[in-house]
């Protein structure tokens, strides 16, 4: 199983994993910033986190690592 993991209060909005990655990723244009789709708060850390199934096709998994690169303040992660 994959994680993603986003620092949201870090985010400053460019918008690069809506793009690259918009089946998990959307804009939320009145807080200028992106959202990961489904995830939830994680109350000790503050980041949202998204499980992925282990049977997750690797073009999800590719996606979401097109967006994690392209972040440019680097609040994107996954870990598996």
């Amino acid at each position: 199983m994959a994680k993603i993991i986003q620092n949201n209060d870090e985010c400053i909005g460019c918008g690069s994993c809506a793009m690259l990655c918009p089946k998990f990723w959307e804009m939320d244009c009145e807080k200028g910033k992106a959202f990961l789709k489904g995830a939830q708060k994680n109350k000790a850390t503050g980041e949202y986190e998204l499980d992925l199934p282990a049977q997750t096709g690797t073009k999800n998994i590719d996606c979401n690592k097109d967006a994690s690169d392209a972040c440019p303040v680097g609040i994107i992660r996954i870990e598996k």
